[in-house]
C-alpha cells in the first residue's frame, strides 16, 4: 500500500535539472541584457568562473552558446569580448526594435492583466527615483530600465516573441551603458518620459499609444547614443 509519504512525494513532480552551464549562460545573458558589459570589453573566463564559484568548463560551455548567439566574440588571440557596435548596426537595430518591440507593447495594452501593470507602474516609479534623484543611480537604472521593458513584454503572454526580443537585447544591452550612464542623458528625463507615457497608454488598453511611446523611447535612446560620436561608422 502506498504511503501518505510516498503519494505527497509524487504529487512534486520531477524536478527541472539545471547544469551549472545554463546558470553562467544565465547570468552572462543577465549582464549583456543589462547594459553591465561595454561594446570591445574583454571578458576573462577565469574571472567569470571565479566570481560564480565555478570550475571553467560550465563558463567554456555558456560563452560557446553566447559566441554561437552572436552575444560574444571570439578575439584571434582566442580572448573573449563584447562585440564592437557600429553606427549602421545600430541603426538597423534600432528600425528592427521600433518594429517588434513597438509590436509587443501594442500586444501588452490588450493582454495586460491587473497584476502585470501594478509591477509595470511600480517598476516605472522605481525607474523614475533613481534617475531624477540628485544623485542619479546609475547601477540601478540600468537595472529597472531592462525589468521595465521586460515587465511590459511578458505582459503579452506571447513567450515566444519575448524569447525574441532578448535576442535583440543581447546585442544592444552592452550599448545602453553609452545611454543611461550619460549624466546628461538621465537629467534630461527623456527615458522616465517615455516610460510614462507607455504606462498610461497601458492603463487605457490604448495599444496605439504604446507603440508609439515605446517606439519614441528606443529612437530617442539610440539617436542620443549616435549623437556622441563614440561609435565608428
Amino acid at each position: 500500500m502506498q504511503n501518505a509519504t510516498d503519494f505527497a512525494l509524487k504529487q512534486i513532480g520531477h524536478l527541472e535539472r539545471v547544469t551549472l552551464g545554463e546558470r553562467v549562460y544565465s547570468e552572462l545573458r543577465q549582464l549583456l541584457m543589462a547594459g553591465k558589459l561595454v561594446p570591445g570589453e574583454k571578458l576573462s573566463l577565469r574571472s567569470v568562473a571565479e566570481a560564480l564559484g565555478v570550475s571553467m568548463m560550465p563558463v567554456r560551455e555558456a560563452v560557446a552558446r553566447l559566441v554561437a548567439e552572436g552575444a560574444l566574440t571570439v578575439l584571434p588571440n582566442r580572448a573573449v569580448s563584447v562585440p564592437p557596435m557600429t553606427q549602421s548596426k545600430l541603426r538597423e537595430l534600432m528600425r528592427i526594435r521600433i518594429e517588434i518591440e513597438g509590436f509587443a507593447a501594442q500586444e501588452a495594452a490588450v493582454a495586460c492583466s491587473g497584476a502585470a501593470l501594478k509591477r509595470i507602474s511600480d517598476l516605472d516609479a522605481a525607474f523614475r527615483a533613481a534617475v531624477l534623484a540628485q544623485d542619479a543611480d546609475v547601477e540601478q537604472a540600468l537595472r529597472l530600465n531592462k525589468e521595465f521593458h521586460f515587465a511590459v513584454y511578458e505582459a503579452t503572454r506571447l513567450p515566444i516573441l519575448t524569447s525574441i526580443i532578448e535576442s535583440l537585447w543581447l546585442k544592444i544591452g552592452p550599448v545602453i551603458n553609452l545611454d543611461l550612464r550619460t549624466s546628461q542623458r538621465l537629467t534630461t528625463g527623456g527615458a522616465e518620459q517615455y516610460h510614462g507615457a507607455l504606462v498610461a497608454a497601458l492603463s487605457s488598453r490604448d495599444g496605439k499609444a504604446a507603440r508609439k511611446a515605446l517606439a519614441g523611447d528606443i529612437r530617442s535612446s539610440s539617436e542620443f547614443i549616435l549623437a556622441t560620436g563614440k561609435l565608428p561608422e
